[in-house]
């Protein structure tokens, strides 16, 4: 369809699919080849364009990137103690959609350079469908805390990082009031294998949202949500107790975990008698998910069979 047939508001959206901070001159380009483009990219909009990729090209300097174009491609980024403050996190957000080959982002800034606000800030510029490939996303020595963990759900709920598998967050400020918060949206993502939470001081609550969240006061108990593909759950060095505990082993014994297969519980002040019974659980649950893989693998094998036996019509008088 010729761009002279759509409306102003459509050729807008076409213009706003093309602006690319980190390649500005796409726009540019295809802009002065279109009559009907042209006269969108107004002076003010061509200035807006090179000041927002002035602000990321200092970014990627900071990062220690050649370029742009080296994180626009990156498959892999891994950054340790780049100073990275709430500021450089909030135009790092704005990026999510510019950034397709994306897969793994792993953050770490031990001096604080963040601040209380900057995963905050990050979470809440990741629109719907943001960092569209990243599987795993790593922060460490990040402050989250409950207005980060309330953030960082909203973006999930919203539909950022729809493919993710693998979520840590380490050190990073967690109570039980922000893992209450941003546990519904874990368990919303049916597909996450991974999840961290080392170092974290949540307790009792928090673990018990994550894992076995109560009903709504009044309604009939509600048939078990996501986390039905988590595989490792790492909680060392964490702060809930027996009751802890004794919610994490009902859940194994309920099949909530059926997939869990690590399960790290270092450091806790949990009792070791507690700690023994969670893992005692984990192996029931692992013996449950193996007998039920094989009586699958078993049914799946004789269908065939079934099959080949089976009449392909009926024959005969009456």
């Amino acid at each position: 369809m010729a761009l002279s047939k759509l409306s102003g508001d459509e050729q807008g959206i076409i213009l706003g699919q093309l602006r690319n901070t980190l390649e500005p001159r796409l726009a540019m380009n295809f802009s002065s080849a279109s009559s009907e483009l042209r006269p969108l990219l107004t002076p003010a909009v061509r200035q807006q364009l090179r000041d927002d990729h002035e602000v990321a090209t200092a970014l990627c300097v900071k990062m220690g990137m050649s370029s742009c174009k080296e994180l626009r491609e990156a498959g892999n980024v891994l950054r340790r103690d780049k100073g990275l403050s709430a500021g450089d996190l909030a135009t790092l957000s704005t990026l999510g959609s510019v950034l397709p080959a994306l897969r793994w982002l792993t953050l770490f800034e031990l001096s604080g350079s963040a601040g209380p606000d900057g995963v905050q800030r990050l979470a809440e510029g990741w629109v719907a469908g943001a960092l569209p490939a990243v599987t795993h996303l790593y922060l460490g020595c990040m402050h989250v805390g409950e207005a980060g963990a309330s953030a960082l759900a909203a973006a999930l709920d919203r539909g950022a990082l729809p493919r993710l598998k693998a979520l840590c967050l380490t050190g990073a400020a967690i109570g039980d009031a922000a893992l209450v918060a941003l546990a519904p949206a874990l368990r919303r993502r049916p597909a996450l294998e991974r999840l961290g939470l080392i170092g974290n001081p949540f307790g009792d609550e928090g673990l018990a949202a994550l894992v076995a969240p109560p009903p709504p006061a009044g309604a009939p108990p509600l048939p078990t949500g996501g986390l039905k593909k988590l595989r490792v759950l790492d909680l060392d060095c964490t702060q809930f107790s027996d009751a802890g505990c004794a919610a994490l082993a009902a859940a194994l014994d309920s099949g909530a975990l059926p997939a869990l297969q690590t399960l790290k519980l270092s450091d806790i002040p949990a009792s070791a008698a507690a700690i023994d019974a969670v893992r005692e659980a984990l192996a029931r649950s692992r013996a449950v998910a193996i007998a039920s893989a094989e009586r699958a693998a078993i049914a799946e094998s004789a269908a065939p069979e079934s099959e080949a036996a089976a009449p392909t019509g009926v024959s005969g008088s009456s």
